[in-house]
């Protein structure tokens, strides 16, 4: 390959990364055709990219990329297969659904969520257990809402009552 297609492949592959938020670095040799068709098909399905690379193009791409994925350089060997989502639990439980399936693979070999590296298949669990920012911020909401509310139903409920009392007084007069 041309050192102009490297460069130009190792552009492409960090706008992409620039694009997301996630990265996942996963092993998916031993994967047929069809389950490999199968991933792909579920990965678009979920808003989740789905990419091919070689380890050293990535690594370069990881290099120029203003995000620090150092810690990410010791798990490009093999076979790696990356998925990029904005959504930082999106992939591990795509892959947990996805494994549901298909045996042992594919392999989480590690991961970049939230400025935060998980390294191993152990973390496969703790990743999809991750709330993504969207679900934090419904749960801080509903915290939130949760005193208001109470104060409203206890007002709404109140105001028979103090309705009837408010009458009462008027009546003694």
């Amino acid at each position: 390959m041309k050192k102009e297609d490297k460069s130009l492949i190792i552009e492409t592959i960090g706008n992409t990364l620039g694009e997301y938020g996630c990265v996942y670095l996963v092993q998916t040799a031993g994967l047929d055709a069809e389950k490999t068709s199968a991933l792909r098909r579920a990965c678009f399905k979920d808003d989740i990219k789905m990419l091919c690379v070689k380890n050293t193009l990535l690594k370069k791409a990881f290099e120029a990329s203003a995000t620090d994925y150092s810690e990410l350089y010791d798990l490009l060997h093999g076979e790696t297969t990356l998925l990029l989502s904005n959504v930082g639990n999106a992939p591990a439980k795509l892959l947990k659904k996805f494994r549901d399936k298909n045996d042992t693979l594919p392999m989480l070999k590690g991961a970049y969520v939230e400025e935060t590296v998980y390294v191993g298949e152990e973390q496969l669990e703790t990743l999809a257990n991750i709330k993504s920012k969207n679900e934090l911020i419904a749960d801080v909401i509903a915290l939130l809402q949760s005193p208001a509310k109470n104060v409203i139903s206890g007002l709404q409920s109140g105001a028979t009552k103090l309705h009837g009392i408010l009458e009462t007084l008027s009546n003694k007069e």
